[in-house]
């Protein structure tokens, strides 16, 4: 796999955190315009908020990373250090913040598991095994959560009538499809026939009009190989942790916003079912998203999905919903970025000139 550095770092640019800050600063500010029941008494409404589910909501924050943490680690053999996974995470994260949801930090999570250490064929396969069990959390849970709130899951909103019709539901099922359908042939080729996806792939790119990609197929064809062959062997007690702290992880993330609008709203237990199950259908909505990190598209569809619970407190913890999980991130990245480079890069070639100076001294 050719590891394109400048391609790299023009995603891991501490610049890049302006545009989806100013995305989603715009559509605060529009939604704040032209909506007529948001004025400065609503912005007030965040100090009406309940000190300990706020609290609760950052202690779910804390759980959601920490379970990111213990899983890179596990899931690379404890090659990682705890330190050295806060700095994988952080990084991983801020890749996700800067690029459209769609796009996600994947081929940077591989470089940044590679400058680690981590040989790229396992770098690989770790970053497709992490990414399969994130789409697997969606695919088998949205079945569960449509069954568990049937009849409540698709919020009943003037504004998505208007603009979407139907088509929130048509939007919800043909990204899940997407996802579903990239989740099972990625799983195949994965675990089960790695030589036959490449087989398929080369026969599908030797079709005229994709023959200028089928260089770039082969290669991928050989990738997946050899991140099956990384992942053969491995114990059941590696694969129930792996699975177990997806749902682990998942579930924190989705609780936090539970807790946020407990702050504010008592909610019952249905009521909290509700509010989780609609998170992950908004959650696979903007996964189509083609803004940085969902701006703009997640406090529009937040608004629209958790009104109802929230009434005039939607603007201001739609705000607080994004501060607490997203903007973090990019401030946290923007920190890390430099260190860790400095760190992989240039320590690494301090040490190797000591160490050549060292022989010559000999």
């Amino acid at each position: 796999m050719k590891m394109d550095n400048k391609e790299i770092f023009k995603t891991l640019n501490p610049n890049k955190v302006w545009v989806p800050v100013f995305i989603g600063l715009l559509i605060v500010f529009l939604m704040f315009y032209f909506d007529p029941n948001v004025n400065a008494q609503t912005l007030r409404g965040v100090f009406d908020a309940s000190a300990s589910f706020l609290l609760l909501a950052v202690f779910f924050i804390f759980l959601r990373d920490a379970g990111y943490v213990y899983r890179i680690r596990e899931i690379t053999d404890k090659h990682l250090t705890w330190s050295r996974s806060i700095y994988v995470i952080i990084l991983w994260e801020f890749a996700s913040a800067v690029t459209p949801s769609i796009v996600g930090g994947t081929a940077v999570a591989v470089f940044i598991l590679h400058k680690e250490g981590i040989p790229l064929g396992k770098a690989l396969a770790f970053t497709m095994l992490t990414a399969i069990m994130d789409n697997l959390f969606f695919v088998l849970g949205a079945p569960l959560i449509l069954f568990f709130a049937q009849g409540y899951i698709f919020p009943e909103s003037r504004v998505l009538e208007m603009r979407l019709g139907n088509s929130l539901q048509f939007l919800f099922w043909v990204s899940y499809g997407l996802y579903a359908v990239y989740s099972l042939l990625m799983a195949l080729a994965l675990f089960y026939r790695p030589r036959v996806f490449k087989w398929i792939l080369l026969r599908l790119f030797s079709i005229k009009w994709l023959r200028k990609w089928k260089y770039n197929a082969h290669q991928y064809g050989d990738q997946i190989i050899e991140a099956s062959r990384e992942l053969k062997g491995k114990k059941l007690k590696y694969w129930l942790v792996i699975i177990f702290s997806t749902v682990f992880i998942w579930s924190a993330r989705y609780l936090m916003l539970n807790a946020l609008i407990s702050a504010y709203e008592v909610l019952g237990a249905f009521e909290h079912v509700v509010v989780f199950a609609r998170q992950i259908i908004m959650w696979i909505v903007m996964m189509i998203s083609p803004t940085p990190g969902s701006s703009g598209t997640a406090e529009f569809f937040f608004s629209q999905f958790f009104k109802e619970f929230l009434g005039g407190y939607t603007f201001v913890t739609s705000i607080l919903w994004r501060m607490f999980s997203y903007y973090p991130y990019l401030i946290l990245g923007a920190i890390f970025l430099p260190r860790w480079i400095k760190q992989v890069f240039f320590s690494k070639k301090k040490d190797g000139k000591t160490k050549k100076d060292g022989r010559k001294g000999k």
